[in-house]
């Protein structure tokens, strides 16, 4: 099935998505005017063709439709550390899905993942 753009509008998050990949084009906070609405759509048109899905990989979609990252990042958000954070979600994930081993391990290879983008500066 070719990729396709679509429009995302989930939570918080509004914005131009690829329907093969994690790849998001946010709409701007305070964007009223109908001429710059336009001009980017027609943005999102551009940067979507140029994007590449692989560097874009979908995540795995835990509990909630939420990630394991997004789920970290809410509990860092509210003023967890990260390591904290991470052990916190990794103790929910492993009772929901305990009937589930194989998303148990997913989420503490996901936890390692995370850990290490964060030392290396990547988030």
């Amino acid at each position: 099935m070719a990729r396709a753009l679509i429009w995302m509008a989930y939570h918080d998050v509004q914005g131009w998505a690829c329907s093969q990949c994690d790849w998001l084009y946010p709409v701007p906070d305070l964007l009223s005017d109908p001429e710059a609405k336009r001009a980017y759509d027609r943005l999102a048109s551009v940067k979507f063709e140029d994007h590449d899905c692989a560097q874009h990989p979908r995540k795995v979609r835990l509990y909630d439709g939420q990630s394991f990252d997004e789920r970290v990042q809410k509990l860092m958000k509210r003023g967890f550390k990260p390591k904290d954070a991470v052990d916190i979600t990794l103790q929910e994930i492993s009772l929901e899905m305990r009937d589930k081993p194989k998303l148990v391990e997913q989420a503490r290879a996901d936890a390692e993942d995370f850990l290490r983008r964060l030392r290396t500066g990547l988030f």
